[in-house]
């Protein structure tokens, strides 16, 4: 961490944090001594001095564009139609209903005890600055290494599978439109490649264009969610052998699809949910670029999950209650199982104008995730962890942004949609994957805050207060247990090949 030196100041001694009124309520790497010179400087600006970087960016997000980015990062009418095939393949409709309140429970834990360490340490850096500081004496940098590469893995997953997926639905609505047409691997590939180009160009303006870019692209997202939510009871046609509306009790009891018990399956399912709602973690990442960012990156981060969880059930909800034949929607010739369902239940140009919605929204998405990835590689540039860390951390005098980390990123996710060639198991290792890092980069500071900090953890002016550890309990036991669930295949025993394997452990492990 060769940012994270002491800052030498004008001040001696080896006073305790909370002597000095003016120092910023933070938990920071700098022993008690070194404590800067705060002069001169915004509350924000003092705050990030004392976590031992200095001011580069320009603080142009303000709550309501911080919570923009994590929103349309979370993007939840396109992770949706991404992960379909997850959450009613592995336990049907039951698992989508109730099995998604399960799981937004400990998620909602999860984005809290993130929120907690927000705003005590509001740096790009974000989880394993934080995994840093609390650890141990002596494992600091282990913890921070694990949590380092999982964020970052996730971080540079996520462009590339939602744009894939964005391909995919595109190439998909023209398979509709003509049945003749079958969508290759190149065609997909390169359609991909195109639309991360295209992100990657957005990503290097300046920062007040990026905010104003995303506070669009996600009032587009709510919007577009709300009339799709509406419009998929309204249109879904019926006949005298499929009711419109199916009964709770068909639609709350699970559909096993996989080899395993019922509640494994369920378990399984939860992948869905897991990369739905893994963008949270944007608001940190974009702490040094927002203002009051040790109260407004934290509310960001509590409010992108609550809100994406309830409206998430809600859609949830309607395709559950709405789906006819969850085998025919998962296996259709056009390849794309939210394209499938939208056919299945209503009339092709309805079903393709809610389609044509979905892709805007999966475009505002992907350049979302672009953004808060950057951002990530910026910080572990700046702490010299990559090769060439000197180059990619550069900021453009001319945008104020990490346009080199930008474009990083998007040499290594092209090179990561070369998974197209090997199968849809391998693809779809990029969603599975994403889960799992998230999770485990998202809990190992909160897992070491629990257990291991005791009184070393500050607290910013956004806590939990008593809750904080039984929140934070919660949130550790739920990855835990879904840990190895995620690195589970969906068949077992002789059904069980090279390409129905679950590869997630590679793929992670890998790296």
């Amino acid at each position: 961490m060769a940012s994270l030196k002491p800052i030498k100041s004008s001040h001696s001694g080896k006073s305790h944090p909370e002597a000095d009124p003016r120092k910023p309520s933070v938990t920071t790497v700098l022993p008690d001594g070194d404590s800067p010179n705060f002069e001169g400087l915004s509350a924000d600006e003092a705050a990030l001095v004392a976590l031992g970087y200095k001011q580069e960016f320009k603080r142009e997000f303000s709550l309501w564009t911080t919570f923009c980015v994590s929103f349309a990062v979370l993007g939840l009418l396109p992770s949706f139609a991404s992960t379909l095939y997850y959450g009613m393949g592995y336990a049907g409709t039951g698992g989508m209903v109730w099995g998604w309140l399960i799981s937004w429970f400990f998620i909602q834990c999860v984005a809290m005890g993130m929120a907690e360490l927000c705003s005590s340490m509001p740096t790009s850096g974000g989880l394993y600055y934080a995994a840093a500081v609390l650890a141990p004496p002596g494992y600091g940098p282990f913890a921070a290494w694990i949590t380092g590469w999982s964020n970052w893995i996730v971080q540079v997953t996520g462009a590339p599978s939602v744009d894939y997926a964005l391909s995919a639905m595109i190439l998909a609505s023209a398979s509709i439109t003509h049945p003749s047409y079958i969508p290759t691997d190149w065609q997909v590939f390169l359609l991909t490649v195109f639309v991360m180009i295209i992100h990657a160009c957005i990503s290097s303006m300046p920062t007040l264009w990026i905010a104003r870019f995303n506070a669009y692209g996600s009032t587009m997202n709510m919007i577009c969610l709300f009339i799709v939510i509406i419009l998929i009871p309204a249109s879904v046609t019926g006949s005298d052998t499929n009711p419109k509306f199916f009964p709770s009790k068909q639609v709350w009891s699970v559909q096993n699809g996989t080899d395993w018990p019922d509640g494994v399956a369920v378990l399984m399912s939860f992948i869905a949910i897991i990369w739905t709602m893994s963008g949270y973690d944007a608001p940190f990442h974009l702490s040094e670029e927002c203002s009051n960012a040790n109260i407004a990156a934290p509310r960001a981060i509590v409010m992108t999950s609550g809100v994406g969880g309830l409206a998430g059930w809600a859609l949830q909800l309607v395709v559950a209650y709405t789906v006819v034949d969850i085998t025919e929607v998962l296996e259709s010739d056009l390849g794309q199982p939210w394209a499938s369902y939208l056919i299945e239940v209503m009339p092709r140009n309805t079903a393709l104008a809610i389609l044509a919605i979905t892709i805007v929204c999966g475009f505002f998405m992907g350049q979302g995730c672009m953004v808060a990835a950057s951002r990530v590689t910026f910080a572990y540039a700046r702490d010299d962890c990559f090769p060439f860390s000197n180059v990619i951390k550069q900021v453009n005098k001319h945008t104020y942004t990490p346009v080199n980390a930008v474009w990083f990123n998007t040499f290594i996710g092209i090179l990561l949609l070369l998974l197209i060639f090997g199968g849809e198991v391998a693809i779809g290792a990029i969603f599975s994957v994403g889960a799992i890092a998230a999770m485990v980069a998202f809990t190992i500071p909160i897992f070491i805050r629990v257990f291991f900090v005791g009184n070393r953890f500050r607290r910013g002016p956004w806590h939990l207060g008593k809750f904080s550890k039984p929140i934070g309990c919660c949130a550790c036991a739920f990855i835990l247990v879904m840990m190895p669930i995620l690195c589970f295949p969906s068949v077992r025993g002789n059904n069980l090949t090279a390409e129905l394997m679950n590869w997630t452990v590679v793929v992670y492990g890998g790296p």
